[in-house]
């Protein structure tokens, strides 16, 4: 990768740098101007040399985060798909992260990529994306097309590293908490209301220590407030993001990841089927979108 094949958005307000040959992901989003650079997302200051992971954001498709079993039935028919990362037993967050994406349109402050895939398993599709940058705000609009010969369960999803601090509160209404067991997968639902450290209602604080859980009825609203970093951030999902995961490994980690998501993790499985769980099945040619914005604003 050359830094020739980078891509920086800048409005004057806000500075967003993308990595097409990374998996369309952005290494950066910062607020910029008069009152100095702030990251909104944590950065990765040298794209050219980082991994898909080390990138603030990256884009999920055809799925978000893990299948079980080693593949899905679908339609009577079984669908095997293979472990995609070093340590992890199941395929996880699909391909679209990890493969190099092509740029259709370019300016200073928009950027539309596309990415044609044969797989990963049964998966054949298009997916395109945009980054915009307007006044500061970041909107990332993700869709994938069904280029294969028969109908299946797509998802889509947007994976970015926010920064942590000890100042940092969330807020974002949901209605059910999916636990997990050992290995991250599903392991039953509970009201929101009845885990007070997981009930982002209101502002609350990161838990201390570990979190990794999907939350489900979400409104498609959060907000985010540094009260250490005078910086907060409002963000907003259209409907068929309608799950958000929250990741984060303990307190002295330097990140917290908020991931606005169309289904919950290994909806493929779940019971009730792929589209009882927020996977949208497109027959050959249909196509699925979803938009998320980033509103940031300085609190001094």
């Amino acid at each position: 990768m050359t830094a020739s094949s980078i891509l920086t958005l800048c409005d004057g307000a806000a500075e967003a740098v993308i990595v097409p040959e990374l998996g369309a992901g952005l290494a950066s989003y910062d607020v910029v101007g008069a009152g100095g650079r702030r990251p909104v997302f944590r950065p990765c200051r040298k794209p050219s040399a980082a991994r898909p992971f080390d990138l603030a954001s990256i884009l999920l498709v055809p799925w978000s985060n893990r299948i079980s079993g080693g593949g899905f039935t679908f339609a009577g028919k079984f669908h095997p798909l293979q472990p995609n990362l070093p340590g992890e037993p199941y395929p996880i967050h699909g391909n679209g992260f990890s493969s190099a994406w092509s740029v259709r349109n370019a300016s200073a402050e928009k950027v539309e990529l596309s990415l044609r895939s044969s797989g990963p398993g049964p998966f054949c599709y298009e997916a395109r994306a945009t980054y915009a940058l307007d006044a500061g705000a970041l909107s990332m609009w993700l869709s994938v097309g069904n280029l294969g010969p028969e109908p299946l369960p797509f998802g889509l999803g947007f994976h970015p590293w926010l920064v942590r601090t000890p100042g940092t509160l969330l807020q974002a209404k949901a209605k059910w908490v999916v636990l997990e067991n050992s290995d991250h997968l599903p392991d039953g639902e509970a009201p929101v209301a009845s885990r007070v450290e997981w009930d982002f209602a209101a502002p609350r604080a990161l838990p201390a220590d570990w979190i990794n859980n999907a939350f489900l009825g979400w409104d498609g609203r959060a907000t985010i407030v540094w009260s250490d970093r005078e910086l907060a951030l409002e963000m907003e999902a259209d409907g068929p993001l309608s799950t958000y995961i929250v990741y984060s490994p303990c307190a002295k980690a330097d990140f917290f990841c908020f991931e606005p998501v169309t289904h919950p993790v290994d909806a493929h499985n779940l019971p009730g089927g792929p589209a009882a769980n927020g996977l949208t099945i497109l027959a050959p040619q249909e196509t699925v979108s979803a938009t998320c914005w980033f509103c940031p604003r300085r609190l001094n």
